[in-house]
C-alpha cells in the first residue's frame, strides 16, 4: 500500500517563516502602536495613522517574493494561486452590502486547510488585494485588510491533524475556526478604524479612541465601539462560514485535494540518460554477387 503526501505548493521555508515572523510583529505593532504610544510623543494621534499604512504594503510584497523565492512556486501553483484568488475576489462582493455575507471566507477557510500555511498567507493577501481593485475599496485601509485576512488563511493551514483527521470532524474543525477567525478579523480590522477614524459621535463620545489614556479605558471603549458598529457584520460573517462549510464544505475539500494530486506541485524532476539503441543484424548484400538464397526443402 502506497502513502500519499500532503502536497503544498507554497511550502514555508526558514525565509518565509523568518518574513512572516518579521511582518506578523511589525502588524501587531502597527494595529495597537495609538493604545500604547505616549501622547507627546506625537505618534498617538490619529491622523498621523496613514503613513504607517502605506509603509505596510511593501512589507506585505516582501513576504510573497520571500515565500516564492522559498519554494520555488511553480506555473501550476501560480495558475491556481490565481484561480482562488479570482474566485474569492469575485465571491466577496455578492454578499458584503447584506449584514456582511461574505461567502469568500469560507474558500479562504477550505483553501488554508488543503494548501497549507504558507499558499494560505499569499492567498489571502492577494484576494484582499484583488477584491480591492475590483470593489474600488483601495485606501489605507487595505494592507491591514490584507494582512488580517492573510493571517486568516494561514490560521486553516496550521490548524492540527491535516493527514489524519478526515469527514465530519474535520468540517466541525473547520466550521469552528472559520467562526472564530470571523471574528477575530472583524476585530483587529476594527481596531484600525476606531483609532483613525474615532467612534461614533466624535471624539468626546464615550466609545472614541482618546490618545493617552490608560490602556485598559481604551480598550472598554474600544470593545464597546465593537459592539456598536460591527458587532452584525461579523455575526452574519461567521454564520455564513459556518453554514458554507457544513453544507457544502466536504464537496470543494476533495476537489481541492484532487486538484492538489494531480497538479504535483511538489514532484521533483528526474532525468535519466536514454536507452542505448538496440543492435541491427547487418543487412544482406545486393547485386550479382550476392549469395543465392538457399534451397526450399522439399
Amino acid at each position: 500500500m502506497t502513502s500519499t503526501r500532503r502536497a503544498r505548493p507554497v511550502r514555508l521555508g526558514p525565509r518565509a517563516v523568518c518574513a512572516l515572523v518579521l511582518v506578523t510583529a511589525i502588524g501587531i505593532a502597527a494595529f495597537g502602536w495609538p493604545l500604547l504610544a505616549d501622547p507627546a510623543s506625537g505618534l498617538a494621534h490619529s491622523q498621523d495613522a496613514p503613513w504607517l499604512f502605506a509603509a505596510l504594503l511593501p512589507l506585505l510584497v516582501a513576504v510573497v517574493v520571500a515565500t516564492i523565492a522559498d519554494s520555488g512556486l511553480d506555473a501550476k501553483a501560480v495558475a491556481m494561486l490565481g484561480v482562488l484568488a479570482a474566485v474569492g475576489a469575485a465571491l466577496r462582493p455578492l454578499g458584503a452590502g447584506t449584514a456582511g455575507l461574505e461567502p469568500m471566507f469560507f474558500l479562504m477557510v477550505l483553501s488554508g486547510r488543503v494548501l497549507g500555511p504558507g499558499f494560505g498567507f499569499v492567498l489571502g493577501s492577494v484576494t484582499l488585494f484583488a477584491s480591492a481593485l475590483l470593489t474600488g475599496g483601495v485606501g489605507p485601509w487595505m494592507p491591514f485588510q490584507m494582512l488580517a485576512m492573510g493571517w486568516f488563511t494561514m490560521g486553516a493551514g496550521l490548524l492540527p491533524g491535516p493527514d489524519r483527521l478526515r469527514g465530519r470532524g474535520e468540517l466541525l474543525m473547520l466550521a469552528l475556526y472559520g467562526a472564530g477567525a470571523a471574528f477575530a478579523y472583524g476585530t483587529v480590522t476594527n481596531l484600525q478604524g476606531w483609532t483613525t477614524i474615532g467612534g461614533l459621535g466624535g471624539p468626546s463620545s464615550g466609545i472614541s479612541f482618546h490618545p493617552g489614556d490608560p490602556l485598559h479605558e481604551n480598550l472598554v471603549r474600544f470593545l464597546a465601539y465593537c459592539a456598536a458598529t460591527s458587532l452584525g457584520w461579523d455575526l452574519g460573517r461567521a454564520v455564513l462560514t459556518v453554514v458554507l462549510t457544513l453544507t457544502v464544505g466536504a464537496t470543494v475539500l476533495k476537489a481541492l485535494r484532487r486538484a492538489t494530486r494531480r497538479a504535483v506541485f511538489d514532484a521533483e524532476p528526474v532525468f535519466e540518460a536514454p536507452e542505448p539503441p538496440e543492435p541491427q543484424p547487418p543487412a544482406a548484400p545486393e547485386g550479382p554477387d550476392a549469395p543465392a538464397p538457399p534451397a526450399a526443402l522439399s
